[in-house]
């Protein structure tokens, strides 16, 4: 990266309007003199009373006419910026200053306005001076679209670059889907324009490459054993867990790589989190299976209580004495009864006691 150039601020060209305003008024006297220098051509007495020589009537009709093709020239020098756009300006190929400031400038005519990634648009970015778009590429999994005759001026406002959705293996090997929105801004023009090829495309890289980088350290779901710290020690981080902590981790981890390109991190979110679809039918019936055995375990554990209860109920108030026998008998009905899927159907013994 081209690290010595260092971002220049232009100051005091805020006089647009004056220039503009004298380039006007002199380029309308031009017309004005070239129409009395041939009027005085084709009539010599009747150009302005006779009181102007021959030859310096041919002088004033030659400079007005130059004056005419040219005097517009400079009118490209007057450059308006509004609040949150910056202009970053080369004379002859060297980087002269940065324009960021809103207002009306004028500048050295000589000057151009220089941005590479002018054409490149981010997914739902609100770049400057948007456009119908014309063509659409895919640039690693990142939405972009190229238009043409876009606006040299750079954004200074806070933009987002919303990656599709991407197919990453976490820790445990299993694909997921995983989709990432990045906030970010331009903090340094002159880093962001001559210290990467496009700034955009380097922020959309960059960003995918994060988030691999990153999903790879998680498991889905919280699994035992695993460090996704790099302490040494087992935790319960996880990807649908730990998404705050996830994403900052992807933010840390995105900042670091497009600091020298003059861009600032300034938030990041996980906007879409699920199983691959070649896999998530058998998930869904693994996370069903869990939340079956776990209810059972609930519904024995009360039956076991409810069992001790009646029990000791029946011991207090010597109702009936029971042998171990009737004892074992009594907590399988009663087990059967309350663990079962569906309702009991009793059968009554009228005839004795057993």
């Amino acid at each position: 990266m081209n690290e010595n150039v260092k971002e220049k601020v232009l100051q005091g060209h805020k006089n647009g309007m004056a220039i503009m305003i004298v380039t006007i008024a002199a380029y309308a006297a031009a017309i004005l003199l070239l129409v009395f220098t041939a009027m005085g051509l084709d009539n010599p007495d009747a150009f302005i009373a006779g009181a102007t020589s021959d030859g310096l009537n041919k002088f004033l009709f030659i400079f007005s006419i130059i004056y005419v093709s040219l005097g517009w020239f400079p009118l490209l020098g007057l450059k308006v910026l509004k609040p949150g756009e910056a202009l970053v300006l080369t004379l002859f190929g060297k980087y002269i200053g940065t324009l960021k400031e809103d207002g009306f400038y004028f500048v050295n005519p000589f000057c151009t306005a220089f941005n590479p990634a002018a054409d490149t648009k981010l997914g739902q970015s609100g770049d400057i001076a948007d456009s119908k778009k014309i063509a659409g590429i895919s640039i690693s999994g990142s939405d972009m679209q190229v238009s043409g005759n876009q606006s040299k001026k750079i954004s200074l406002k806070v933009m987002t670059l919303s990656n599709s959705r991407q197919k990453v293996n976490d820790f445990l090997g299993n694909p997921v889907e995983i989709a990432v929105a990045v906030m970010w801004k331009v903090t340094d023009t002159a880093k962001a324009v001559f210290a990467v090829d496009n700034f955009k495309e380097y922020l959309s890289l960059q960003s995918d490459t994060a988030v691999r980088n990153v999903v790879k350290l998680y498991p889905y779901d919280i699994t035992e054993n695993v460090d996704t710290t790099g302490d040494g020690m087992a935790d319960d981080g996880s990807l649908r867990g730990s998404t705050e902590l996830v994403a900052q981790r992807i933010k840390e981890e995105i900042q670091s790589k497009v600091t020298d390109a003059g861009l600032e991190i300034v938030d990041a979110r996980i906007t879409y989190l699920a199983y691959a679809p070649e896999i998530a039918a058998a998930m869904l019936q693994r996370q069903q299976a869990a939340a079956v055995v776990d209810a059972r375990k609930l519904i024995v554990d009360g039956a076991v209580g409810m069992v001790e209860l009646a029990l000791e109920r029946l011991n207090e108030k010597e109702l009936v004495e029971l042998d171990e026998e009737r004892k074992a008998a009594m907590v399988s009905n009663l087990l059967v009864v309350l663990c079962g899927n569906h309702d009991a159907q009793p059968i009554v013994n009228s005839g004795s006691l057993y």
